[in-house]
């Protein structure tokens, strides 16, 4: 039987360096074209990925300043962040290019369009009751509300605004594994260089893979956070295929132009699968569904977008992973039922539980809704990290 060793990781596939100008105590990325984000600083002796002491960890996360509470008017408080999502259909052919075909004889091909809908009516993007505001809100504005829930004023709000987009197709002729009932694809695995490079541009002008494709169409603008959805798609890394993601963010630099003042652009995205029921705990023996990868994805995207925010290292939760970046979402995606199941528009829908921003810092006490550390379950997480060294003496 397959088993996930990694149910979300974090890829990095492109990075640079961030200039930064101190303002007002807070590190503000400078010189980048991108989605709206702000930036902090958190206190918290602890060791570096060198091993030397460092007390301050810069952040930027994605949304409007939660520090400039009464300072703006009521109209100003709520960010609103694009939101496309690219449906990303699967289909398999054979290492001459024809046709996959089941044992009836059909194409095996899966539609990712059918999971849209469903997607757009579930918690990520339709609001809905949380302790951590006043009104319903979405998933990702509960969280970010939560962990920084004393500082902000009640309508402070950072909401996605969905488009959906016109399906695109990955199409795979090796690289890849699959599960069918003889007549349907049920689930394919694939290599991870084989889906980055389909998926992901190899250079700035590249437009051959999915993501480029979309960028040179003029789909999508730096402003946005970009989902690509699959259908039961997963990635395995090193050819293991038992060690496997449902999910990364990370994104797209391109140079400036005169346009925009020359400043770099930033595409920020996600790849994320969407998992049909029962499927993942009969292939890993993994407790989550449909919307989990991406409510994980989309959680790391706010704490982390440019994937700069690096933190003491910490030890994730049973059976935990050695970790040094603010992605509340990795700390608790190795439980067993990692999830917050929600009913609403009469499904039951299943976000993950996250880690909150003052479990990071060490707070004694956590400046966050109820004086939580982990969210919307607030009893996953009752203290703070324990101080790590340098690869939490796994290694």
């Amino acid at each position: 039987m397959l088993r996930a060793t990694c149910v979300a990781l974090t890829v990095v596939v492109c990075s640079s360096a961030v200039t930064a100008l101190k303002r007002d105590g807070y590190q503000v990325p400078q010189g980048i074209d991108s989605l709206t984000t702000f930036s902090g600083v958190f206190v918290n002796p602890g060791l570096n990925t060198n091993g030397v002491q460092q007390f301050m960890w810069p952040y930027t996360m994605v949304g409007s300043s939660p520090f400039n509470k009464g300072r703006g008017s009521r109209d100003d408080e709520t960010t609103f962040i694009g939101a496309p999502i690219v449906p990303v259909n699967i289909e398999l052919r054979e290492a001459d290019g024809t046709p996959k075909l089941s044992g009836s004889g059909k194409p095996l091909v899966m539609d990712a369009t059918q999971f849209v809908q469903p997607v757009l009516d579930s918690p990520l993007f339709s609001p809905t009751a949380f302790s951590s505001s006043n009104v319903p809100t979405q998933f990702t504005d509960a969280v970010q509300r939560a962990a920084f829930f004393t500082l902000v004023d009640r309508d402070w709000h950072t909401t996605l605004r969905p488009r959906v987009l016109p399906a695109r197709t990955l199409v795979l002729q090796s690289g890849y594994k699959f599960v069918s009932d003889g007549d349907s694809l049920i689930a394919v695995l694939v290599d991870e260089n084989t889906f980055k490079a389909a998926l992901l541009p190899s250079t700035p002008a590249g437009t051959t893979s999915i993501m480029g494709a979309v960028e040179s169409a003029g789909l999508i603008k730096t402003t946005d956070l970009t989902t690509f959805l699959l259908p039961n798609t997963f990635v395995f890394r090193g050819g293991d295929i038992n060690n496997i993601i449902s999910g990364f963010h990370t994104y797209d630099a391109k140079p400036g132009n005169r346009s925009n003042g020359y400043r770099e652009r930033r595409f920020v995205m996600n790849y994320s699968t969407w998992v049909s029921p029962g499927l993942v705990a009969a292939l890993f023996g993994r407790g989550f569904s449909d919307i989990t990868a991406l409510s994980h994805q989309l959680v790391d995207t706010f704490n982390d977008p440019f994937l700069t925010n690096v933190t003491p290292s910490w030890l994730g939760a049973d059976p935990g992973q050695c970790m040094n970046l603010l992605e509340g979402a990795d700390v608790l995606e190795k439980l067993g039922d990692p999830t917050f199941p929600i009913t609403m528009n009469d499904v039951t829908y299943h976000p993950q539980n996250v880690a909150l921003l003052p479990w990071f810092t060490g707070a004694t006490r956590s400046p966050a809704v109820g004086g939580a550390f982990s969210y919307p379950d607030t009893t996953l997480l009752t203290t703070a990290a324990a101080p790590q060294p340098p690869g939490c003496g796994l290694q």
